[in-house]
């Protein structure tokens, strides 16, 4: 049975699913809600900056798995409003508050998730498919931001692209193993970000909005999350290394085309 660990999980995706989050009992609490009694979901408390935290989950996994793991699905991440609705020209007259949360963001989304990969990769190793997913965005696509000129979410935009490296260095150097490291960017996902926005913030969201129409005119809105998980694990799934996929950034479609 296909064993999956998620970060930053309140729900479950698969078979064995092992959640790996800060609040755990707010989250064994939401799990019983929702799921009832799922016996193959296992939440386990770890954050992602804390190293020793994450070497404990990793024993506590193979307790559960019988030593392997299948899938690792990077989800957890610090998302800040900081830069939600400002160009970084405008965060700068802020140089304290971008510098305190761009050091942040950095920490906790990429080298969190290094650490998470190289602390669960033993385990990867021993599983059958090997894959290991980071949840990116196409905000960091750099062929996208000139030609439409998306001047928000630049730090959040800036850490993932450090993640897509990370990613892409990882699988440089384990996908002669048969391990599969990828990015994929679920797309626009209805999450709640932006529901304390005000009227001017709106007004500043409004430019994004106008690139994402100017870039894909079929563009009506955010998905809901559940569309968002069914078509990143469809990604997932027909994704391999012998097909060229590892180190590949790309969408919730498995093409370059982000919405």
């Amino acid at each position: 049975m296909p064993s999956y660990l998620i970060t930053g999980a309140s729900r479950g995706l698969g078979n064995t699913v092992i959640g790996l989050v800060r609040d755990k009992p707010a989250t064994e609490k939401k799990v019983t809600e929702e799921l009832e009694f799922r016996l193959n979901i296992h939440i386990l408390r770890a954050d992602i900056t804390d190293y020793e935290g994450l070497q404990a989950a990793s024993a506590q996994t193979a307790i559960i798995t019988g030593g392997g793991l299948d899938y690792l699905i990077a989800n957890a991440g610090y998302v800040s409003k900081f830069d939600a609705y400002d160009g970084i020209g405008a965060l700068g007259e802020q140089p304290k508050a971008l510098e305190e949360d761009l050091t942040h963001c950095f920490r906790v989304n990429v080298l969190g998730n290094i650490h998470l990969f190289n602390v669960f990769l033993p385990l990867i190793l021993q599983g059958e498919a090997k894959k290991v997913i980071a949840l990116s965005t196409g905000l960091a696509n750099l062929s996208l931001i000139p030609k439409y000129n998306v001047e928000v979410a630049s730090l959040y935009a800036i850490r993932k692209a450090g993640l897509n490296t990370a990613v892409a260095k990882f699988s440089a150097q384990y996908a002669k193993q048969g391990v599969l490291f990828m990015s994929i960017c679920p797309g626009m996902v209805e999450t709640g970000h932006f529901t304390d926005a005000t009227p001017e913030q709106m007004r500043g969201l409004a430019g994004m909005l106008k690139a994402f129409r100017e870039y894909a005119p079929h563009f009506r809105g955010p998905s809901s999350p559940k569309a968002a998980v069914r078509d990143v694990l469809s990604v997932m799934h027909r994704a391999s290394v012998q097909n060229g996929d590892g180190g590949t950034f790309v969408s919730h479609y498995g093409t370059q085309q982000f919405l």
